[in-house]
């Protein structure tokens, strides 16, 4: 299986790169999302600028682009070490697309999509977490980052052989939100209530899509 590891990365990080915010975007006739509303392109974007439709068709290819590959790979009996790179890849990819300059979003979504293949107790945990931290505190970034923090805690409670990729996700997604968890210090970032109610308007991105 070594010699599939690194075709599935490389494969895995092709899948990440292409982003469907701005693709949904192009075929809805909306504007660019890297350079509307928070210029972050992902669904909580995509929701502000182009509705519901739009960006719940963005969430669900998100989460299948990183599913898809790390399922593929474990089917082929890859170890879960090169599982956790595969995942990291295509969340790579949606970070920084080959195919749209690099300019890519935050890669939660993509993550959550690669953790869930470990198994749909641990997916209905995490969602439940990320769900709960918004629903409480406001923030979509906060529920991004406090899952983050949480995931290789329950990982290593349901199946604990995928602990270390997962953590290795993990960072990726928090350093990706540095900039979220300094106006969340600050206590300069939006609510995502608030920027439902102004969604034309531009500013500061607390999304995590």
């Amino acid at each position: 299986m070594s010699a599939i590891a690194p075709v599935m990365i490389i494969l895995a990080y092709l899948c990440g790169s292409v982003s469907s915010a701005i693709l949904v975007c192009r075929l809805a006739g909306l504007p660019d999302p890297r350079d509307s509303g928070s210029h972050n392109p992902g669904a909580t974007n995509v929701l502000r600028i182009g509705g519901k439709g739009a960006a719940v068709a963005v969430l669900i290819f998100d989460v299948l682009k990183g599913m898809l590959p790390v399922w593929a790979a474990w089917a082929l009996g890859v170890t879960p070490f090169w599982l956790g790179l595969i995942a990291i890849a295509a969340c790579l990819g949606h970070i920084w697309p080959i195919f749209f300059n690099f300019r890519g979003g935050k890669g939660v979504a993509t993550a959550f999509g690669a953790i869930a293949p470990i198994g749909w107790d641990l997916t209905g945990v995490m969602a439940g977490t990320w769900l709960l931290t918004v629903l409480l505190g406001g923030y979509s970034s906060l529920g991004a980052i406090v899952s983050a923090l949480i995931a290789p805690f329950y990982v290593w409670w349901f199946k604990p052989q995928f602990t270390f990729p997962v953590a290795m996700l993990s960072c990726l997604i928090l350093w990706r939100h540095h900039d979220n968890i300094q106006r969340l210090w600050r206590g300069q970032e939006t609510k995502i209530w608030k920027k439902l109610r102004r969604k034309k308007t531009p500013d500061n991105d607390g999304e995590a899509k």
